[in-house]
């Protein structure tokens, strides 16, 4: 089966310009769009940049999704909000990876503009719930209900239109990178709600004992086995922490996998440096010759 997008509501789903003719709702999101039509799709990492530039950066260099990391990076939400907005006014996917499963990192991120939560550290079939209950608003979730979404341009609509709107376009993402998620990856990937897998790499092989092996056996066994169970339940598969081999990023796609953690900012800006450096370097050097 291939990945396609989480359906969350019954019936045929309404056009994008039927639901706009009937002043209804639309919230787009490139990503999902592109995973239900099985297309490989790659976000821009964030985290050292600050500012919203690193939006128009990514969006000019041929990303539809820029990831920011809450994770490994020191950023606040007023400067995750900013580049949520900045991406949204430019049809983008924001996601976020928050640092830790809580309710208000979800809700918080979300209400100030994030289209995808990415969710690490997954260990048990109840935390994938939780992760669905707080990303979700009712009927499939918990989610608090707020006023004045900026996924909705803050447009004042019915709130069960709203809510079924943001329900549709967001992308609900869990981490397998524990070996406890990837030995009940089948369950997790059976919880209604979720929309993607996506393998942290480097924490993944660190808990299997191969800690960077990424061309290690058990690693493509791992990859097989979470993009068995995600094609089976329709969702699609997740490539972290792997921007430094595209070979293996491409192994990985042709198995099945759709959505990458491409570039990251500090890594492109270190080898850009270095490069720069060392032919100024091999100049300075040439002319003392």
């Amino acid at each position: 089966m291939a990945p396609t997008s989480t359906s969350l509501s019954a019936g045929t789903p309404e056009t994008n310009a039927s639901k706009q003719a009937k002043n209804l709702p639309y919230i787009p999101n490139p990503v999902k769009e592109a995973l239900a039509r099985n297309e490989l799709t790659y976000a821009f990492t964030v985290k050292l940049l600050r500012s919203i530039e690193a939006v128009q950066i990514a969006q000019t260099a041929g990303y539809n999704s820029i990831l920011i990391d809450l994770e490994h990076a020191p950023l606040t939400l007023e400067q995750t909000g900013q580049m949520c907005l900045a991406a949204l006014a430019r049809d983008m996917c924001p996601i976020v990876r928050i640092p830790q499963l809580e309710r208000h990192w979800i809700s918080r991120t979300l209400d100030i503009g994030a289209l995808g939560i990415l969710v690490p550290h997954i260990k048990t079939v109840e935390e994938v719930r939780r992760v669905v209950s707080y990303s979700r608003f009712q009927p499939i979730g918990e989610r608090s209900a707020v006023a004045g979404l900026p996924h909705l341009r803050y447009k004042s609509y019915p709130v069960a239109e709203a809510n079924k709107a943001c329900n549709e376009a967001t992308l609900v993402i869990v981490m397998i990178e524990t070996l406890e998620a990837l030995e009940i990856v089948e369950e997790i990937a059976q919880v209604p709600g979720v929309d993607q897998l996506l393998i942290g790499t480097n924490d993944l092989t660190a808990e299997m004992g191969i800690p960077g092996q990424y061309d290690n056996p058990r690693l493509t066994e791992a990859y097989q086995r979470v993009i068995n169970a995600a094609q089976a339940n329709g969702l699609s598969v997740g490539i972290g922490g792997l921007a430094s081999r595209s070979d293996l990023v491409a192994k990985f796609a042709r198995m099945g996998a759709r959505f990458v953690m491409a570039a990251t900012d500090q890594p492109l800006l270190s080898a850009a440096a270095a490069k720069n450096a060392a032919e100024m370097k091999q100049l300075g050097e040439s002319l003392t010759l």
